[in-house]
């Protein structure tokens, strides 16, 4: 149904919409940190329908409790609970989830199940993380920002490590909130040329190339990484030998703006991508931006079920 309000992607997405979710994520933690019942009602009467076919903590976690601390109710399904794992295909799961919930997150392998879904549902599918990309980490990243640092627009940002799938969303979100992202990137793990031809045809933000470290953090105000090894790399050992050179700590900091935000989704792998001086360090940001998971999903469950303010 072409009504249906997914969140499949942040690049799927226009500006104005992503704004808006934000701004409501912002009020949303505002009120309850005022009141935790501020909006127990909201999604009152709702079901919220958990696919996991990937391991999950902050996901899980934030998710459900989210959901339920809007009023709804949740369900959560993996692989072996579900018909899909036994040769239903997605097309059929997704019609007959449409008739029991209301709405479904999904963190699977590849974007192209998350979308085939969405094509066969009559409710909002949710990305909650693909081996592509990675949406509500970077809302909830964006929104961590602005919190400590005001408008991110015409900001720079700078990435170090491989291309991931959050170093993905987190170019979609340099071109739909008009910032400078800079990405440092061992060429085995690069950008997509598909990425760079996209963020230049949209003629917003800029995505800003580089297979140094030094060069990408200069002066940034935040400065990211992820782990070396997602859970779908097999080449674990080869991948922790090019990226070495990628590791933050607290030399490579040092090049950043005196007061660049650090920013890491988690689990870290410390003494790895990051030393432990860096992440428990004054830059760090990161349970901040672990809690706004659960602020900016349920800003993001309030926009795609239609719930008034």
């Amino acid at each position: 149904m072409s009504n249906v309000r997914h969140f499949l992607d942040v690049d799927r997405l226009d500006s104005q919409t992503l704004r808006r979710i934000l701004d409501r994520a912002v009020a949303i933690k505002a009120a309850f940190k005022k009141d935790r019942n501020a909006h127990a009602d909201l999604l009152a009467g709702q079901t919220l329908a958990l696919i996991f076919e990937k391991p999950s903590t902050r996901t899980r976690v934030s998710f459900e409790v989210g959901m339920r601390q809007l009023g709804g109710n949740v369900v959560v399904l993996k692989p072996d609970d579900m018909q899909l794992g036994r040769g239903e295909t997605i097309g059929d799961t997704a019609r007959v989830l449409s008739r029991f919930v209301d709405a479904v997150m999904v963190r699977t392998t590849g974007e192209e199940r998350v979308h085939e879904l969405a094509a066969h549902a009559s409710i909002p599918i949710i990305n909650g993380l693909t081996d592509q990309t990675h949406p509500c980490q970077i809302m909830a990243d964006v929104m961590t920002f602005e919190e400590h640092r005001g408008p991110i627009n015409g900001r720079v940002v700078a990435w170090t490590g491989d291309c991931n799938n959050v170093a993905v969303s987190w170019a979609h979100a340099a071109v739909r909130f008009d910032f400078e992202f800079r990405l440092a990137c061992p060429a085995r793990y690069g950008v997509p040329q598909a990425l760079l031809d996209w963020a230049k045809a949209e003629g917003t933000g800029r995505l800003v190339v580089t297979d140094r470290p030094e060069e990408a953090v200069r002066g940034a105000e935040c400065v990211i990484t992820d782990a070396w090894a997602s859970m779908h790399n097999t080449d674990v050992d080869e991948r922790a030998a090019i990226l070495t050179p990628y590791q933050v700590n607290e030399a490579l900091m040092d090049r950043a703006h005196p007061d660049a935000l650090f920013m890491h989704c988690l689990p870290a792998h410390r003494g790895e991508e990051v030393t432990d001086g860096v992440i428990d360090g004054r830059h760090s940001v990161v349970w901040d931006e672990a809690e706004n998971r659960l602020h900016a999903q349920k800003a993001i469950l309030a926009w795609c079920m239609g719930a008034k303010a």
